[in-house]
């Protein structure tokens, strides 16, 4: 089974509250991104889990000429519907629908890991740049740099234990570990840091809709009902309450440039 059938109804289940709450919050780290990776007019761009498409939206603004890959449909209807220009698909990234050689820079925000075989998406990734072209990978950071963990740890209380061996969200934030993945699929590390982000809400319905809309609260939803993933939530945001009604987590997120 590949990473759309597993990923695609998780991730699509709630994409508009995902558009409208959480993805914007990650803008620093695109936009660090596409000054490393050289993103400007002209720019041939795949965002490889792109969601419902900010990322390929704020790259088109610069110029750029781009295109989207993802696991759920109604992610890429929306995409669609930012940038019509581009060019938005539903499949698998281990089976990229682009020829060799197509793109100057490929990127994927904290979506890699949700491959069925990671490897072999970053190979097809490799596959569809061109010669010199770029492959940005961006990870969650360390955990104890991710307030988020918090929600993170809540809903993994009400899913069941993953199989043996199989990565947690946060297992690629190790040194080097990003690098070495990126080696084994042919490419070669050549720049990488850390950006901060803070995912804001205004109130705790706002901040428990957001968090609901990722893929794992999905799952946890599939498991548990929508009334004990609600309240595990709530309950994780509880000590991140600002002055005021509203509520902040402060993560920070890694990227890799890699050229092919």
């Amino acid at each position: 089974m590949g990473t759309a059938q597993v990923q695609g109804s998780l991730w699509g289940a709630r994409a508009r509250d995902y558009t409208n709450i959480v993805e914007g919050f990650m803008r620093p780290v695109y936009e660090r991104v596409f000054a490393e990776a050289g993103v400007g007019a002209g720019t041939k761009l795949l965002d490889v889990g792109c969601g419902p498409g900010l990322v390929a939206h704020l790259a088109a603004r610069r110029g750029a000429l781009v295109s989207g890959l993802d696991a759920a449909e109604a992610s890429v209807e929306i995409a669609r519907e930012r940038t019509p220009e581009g060019d938005f698909r539903v499949g698998e990234m281990e089976e990229l629908p682009w020829p060799d050689n197509t793109f100057d820079v490929v990127t994927s925000f904290n979506a890699f890991q949700y491959a069925a075989d990671l490897v072999s998406a970053l190979r097809e990734a490799r596959r569809v740049v061109r010669p010199e072209g770029r492959v940005a990978m961006v990870v969650w950071g360390r955990p104890e740099d991710c307030e988020t963990v918090a929600t993170v740890t809540a809903l993994s209380k009400l899913l069941p234990p993953p199989p043996p061996g199989a990565p947690g969200p946060f297992a690629l934030s190790a040194p080097g570990r990003v690098e070495g993945l990126l080696q084994q699929a042919g490419l070669v590390p050549l720049a990488s840091g850390e950006v901060d982000c803070s995912f804001e809400f205004p109130d705790l319905e706002t901040g428990v809709r957001g968090h609901m809309s990722v893929g794992p609260a999905a799952a946890a939803i599939r498991q548990a009902g929508a009334e004990a993933v609600q309240q595990a939530i709530a309950e994780s945001l509880a000590s991140f309450r600002m002055n005021g009604r509203g509520y902040c987590q402060r993560n920070r997120f890694r990227y890799v440039i890699a050229a092919a």
